[in-house]
């Protein structure tokens, strides 16, 4: 009878491990598929910048031939994030990520430049072309966020006992991140909580200061009148 229990016992444990195994496994194809679908939207979205690039580039010229450098350096950013993007089958890699980084702030760094050339942003091909490439950088800033979290959870879980023994044993190996490589945006803004801690302070301090001479006006001073001496209370016993 105590045989038969410790052989049902290690029969559930066996097929409890089965199918933690099973829903692991499962839970990994899952967080890859979602990753590989996350990264189909941000490389649509980035063949998408391909194409409306040139067209800025031919715009911006016929008005701002100073700007020439500017131009030729998008280009040729343009090219080479084409160029690895066909090299590694549309996958994201981090030399990629980086080029793709350098093109967003170089097309972005030309967007503020036009705004010293007045007949520029008055063309109408112009600021279609603006307005489209300003909505795909913030489809591409979204999808990018997605697309991170995705792979954080899922290099978590390759990473964390005991769910990478699973990951060992299929070879599911850790996702590549798309990040943004600037250090422009990476920077914390300064702050100083010592003169944040005091402004309130001293911003309070007038009003009350206001307020206090308008409730209490000054008033001329008042004769001080000396208190009557009160008899001292003898005890009621003598000695």
């Amino acid at each position: 009878m105590t045989f038969i229990i410790i052989l049902i016992v290690l029969l559930l444990v066996v097929l409890g491990a089965v199918g933690w195994a099973v829903s692991a496994y499962n839970g990994f194809v899952k967080s890859r598929n979602v990753i590989q679908e996350s990264w189909r939207q941000i490389d649509v979205e980035l063949n998408r910048r391909y194409e409306l690039i040139p067209n800025l580039v031919e715009t911006v010229r016929g008005y701002a031939a100073h700007e020439r450098n500017t131009l030729e350096q998008i280009t040729a950013l343009r090219n080479q994030a084409r160029a690895l993007a066909g090299q590694s089958g549309g996958q994201p890699s981090q030399e990629r990520a980086a080029i793709e980084s350098q093109l967003s702030q170089a097309v972005s760094g030309l967007l503020v430049t036009v705004e010293a050339y007045p007949d520029l942003k008055s063309n109408t091909n112009f600021l279609q072309l603006q307005r489209e490439l300003t909505d795909t950088e913030d489809r591409i800033a979204a999808s990018r966020r997605y697309y991170n979290a995705n792979v954080r959870d899922y290099n978590t879980r390759v990473e964390s006992v005991p769910s990478n023994l699973i990951a060992n044993f299929a070879k599911f190996e850790k996702a590549t991140y798309f990040e943004l490589n600037d250090p422009i945006a990476r920077q914390a803004p300064g702050v100083s909580f010592g003169e944040i801690s005091q402004r309130p302070a001293q911003a309070q301090q007038a009003p009350q200061i206001a307020q206090q001479s308008v409730d209490n006006p000054v008033q001329a001073p008042q004769p001080q009148v000396q208190p009557q001496q009160q008899p001292v209370d003898r005890p009621p016993f003598g000695n």
